[in-house]
């Protein structure tokens, strides 16, 4: 079978403003599917989706997305791709459905296709009910929403979403990484997700890219690139669970954190075997409904990655 072209492919890509490094060196190439694009705060996260939208030029390197030259394609890159910018960018006055038909002409379709596309993926978001609202009574959740559908409304391949939970309460963060998770699997669409937010890329992404100060620290599949751990187990108990953890520490094993319904984690000394755990269950009357590998979760990379890496000269920094 023939290799898949790449989504995205960079090849040693620098972007500066004037003597501050924005990005740096950054070779990468990015099969389709669900990407996310970690980094704190200044590491260059902006500045990449700038570049990969075609909105600014490499300061030196080359790549393509889609197979479309960042050099050369700014407008036809654009009507390629969705993206849901951070800041809120909404027109006042207007009410979703013209909002996001708007947004579907200038992305280049006849307005009466942009018009019924708009409701069309409104609905799919659940918004049928707030579509004729004027934006200004929309909420963050529906706000957010409502960037979802501007960035969809032209049915591209590719969507670029810069922190789209941010401002959203726990249920809203959940139905949004919902969704994005639908795209992908149910709709065939690749998404690159920026954040700073871990478990929403642990929730949705199946690869990482991680940035650093304009830096690529790490990138390959997020299940590859965690630390696969044979001593440190997540049990799920029911029942007093106090005297199982005491008994626990007296055969050596340590309980780093006890979220108190029931869910423990746990290192375990050299040489255990997991039916120790429903052994010492069966002596101290706990049922113990699951045992699984801790693996190392994203939070615990991201900071074994920097810890690892030698601090460049210091510089001012963008992103």
């Amino acid at each position: 079978m023939a290799s898949v072209p790449p989504l995205i492919e960079l090849d040693h890509v620098s972007r500066w403003y004037g003597t501050q490094h924005a990005l740096k060196d950054l070779t990468v190439r990015l099969a389709p599917g669900r990407i996310g694009l970690l980094g704190p705060n200044g590491a260059g996260k902006s500045t990449l989706l700038k570049i990969l939208l075609g909105l600014l030029p490499p300061s030196s390197g080359t790549g393509c997305v889609l197979g479309l030259d960042l050099g050369r394609s700014g407008v036809e890159l654009r009507r390629a791709v969705g993206y849901m910018p951070e800041a809120d960018a909404l027109v006042p006055g207007l009410r979703g459905a013209e909002y996001v038909a708007l947004a579907g002409e200038l992305y280049g379709m006849p307005r009466r296709e942009a018009q019924r596309r708009a409701h069309e993926v409104l609905t799919y978001l659940g918004m049928e009910d707030a579509r004729y609202r004027r934006l200004e009574e929309y909420s963050t959740g529906m706000k957010q929403r409502l960037k979802l559908a501007q960035a969809l409304v032209h049915d591209p391949p590719l969507l670029l979403l810069d922190e789209p939970t941010s401002g959203l309460d726990p249920s809203g963060r959940e139905a949004m990484l919902r969704l994005l998770l639908a795209l992908g699997r149910e709709h065939g669409k690749s998404i690159l997700l920026s954040t700073h937010l871990l478990g929403d890329v642990e929730r949705v992404c199946e690869t990482v890219l991680i940035l650093h100060q304009g830096r690529v620290l790490l990138q390959g599949g997020v299940d590859e690139v965690r630390t696969r751990r044979q001593d440190r187990y997540r049990l799920q108990v029911e029942g007093d669970s106090a005297t199982f953890r005491e008994e626990l520490r007296l055969e050596g094993a340590v309980v780093l954190h006890d979220n108190g319904r029931g869910e423990l984690r746990v290192a375990a000394p050299p040489g255990w075997a997991t039916r120790a755990f429903f052994a010492l269950a069966d002596n101290h009357a706990v049922l113990l409904r699951g045992v699984l590998p801790d693996d190392e979760d994203l939070e615990e990379l991201f900071h074994r990655v920097l810890a690892a890496t030698p601090a460049p000269p210091e510089e001012s920094r963008h992103g």
